[in-house]
């Protein structure tokens, strides 16, 4: 074997050790989705976005819920016997106002009980799906958010507001179109969320919730600590299984650089007098 033969194979193994490794993590991810199945009696779905890296620039591509993401939601929900309950596992930044809806109702509608566990943040059309749950399980830094509809860059609180405070004169008419739209947007999300809640909470709950989520009381990415829902009476716990942590460890986010977070990967306990360091070179 001559050693262009010995380069062409390490090209080849170059070439195959990501694919290999991909395959190895949905593998590992299949077996503990398998296990927490077993485990609870439930059906495991999982919507998870990580932001992507553009191969070629390096642009920050951010994934978000799409129609997509509802078809396949849907159709889990779908292949689920009506008493077998749903854990679902949400880490998003939100989405499609469409495809949010679409699996918050058909969430609601599943006569099994449906869990949300939020490990990291479920914001927008995330704390949308949560909120038709009938439990939402933060971790104790995990946070929710408003879902107060956004017109392109702009709040549609903030388009309604702005236009209101001004004379009628003084304002063109595209912004008053795009006002008129930012209304009926307010207005949809808020009866949405309304629907989404009911039977879950009593009317007037349910009412100030989604009037208090959709209004634009906070900027979009206000983070609704477990603490703050716990207070705005949201079914919420603290109770997150291991398990749910550790299957988020196996959607590592793309990395194409020097990682800005490093840590030794195991537990770190306050050692005794006695007590030698962790060893770390096996």
């Amino acid at each position: 074997m001559t050693i262009l033969d010995l380069f062409w194979i390490f090209l080849m193994l170059s070439a195959l050790q990501p694919v290999l490794r991909q395959r190895m993590l949905e593998n590992t991810r299949q077996r503990l989705i398998a296990k927490i199945e077993h485990m609870r009696g439930s059906r495991v779905i999982l919507l998870v976005h990580r932001q992507e890296t553009m191969s070629l620039l390096g642009f920050p591509l951010m994934r978000y819920i799409d129609v997509h993401d509802s078809e396949q939601v849907i159709r889990a929900i779908h292949l689920t016997d009506p008493d077998v309950p749903i854990d679902i596992v949400l880490h998003t930044p939100g989405g499609l106002v469409l495809a949010a809806t679409q699996i918050a109702r058909a969430i609601k509608r599943h006569p099994g009980k449906v869990t949300a566990f939020v490990p990291h943040y479920a914001m927008s059309g995330g704390t949308l799906i949560a909120l038709a749950a009938d439990e939402i399980v933060m971790c104790e830094h995990a946070v929710l958010g408003p879902v107060d509809p956004q017109l392109g860059e702009f709040p549609a609180a903030s388009i309604v507001k702005a236009v209101r405070e001004k004379p009628v004169e003084r304002v063109d008419d595209r912004t008053l179109i795009l006002a008129d739209t930012a209304e009926k947007a307010l207005r949809q999300v808020r009866e949405s969320v309304k629907e989404i809640l009911a039977g879950r909470y009593p009317e007037e709950k349910a009412e100030e919730l989604a009037q208090m989520l959709s209004e634009g009381r906070w900027t979009h990415d206000y983070p609704l600590t477990y603490e703050e829902a716990k207070r705005l009476g949201l079914h919420v716990s603290a109770e997150m299984p291991d398990e749910i942590l550790h299957l988020m460890q196996l959607y590592p986010q793309p990395v194409r650089h020097t990682p800005s977070v490093e840590y030794l990967p195991f537990p770190r306990h306050r050692r005794g007098p006695g007590d030698q360091a962790p060893r770390t070179d096996n």
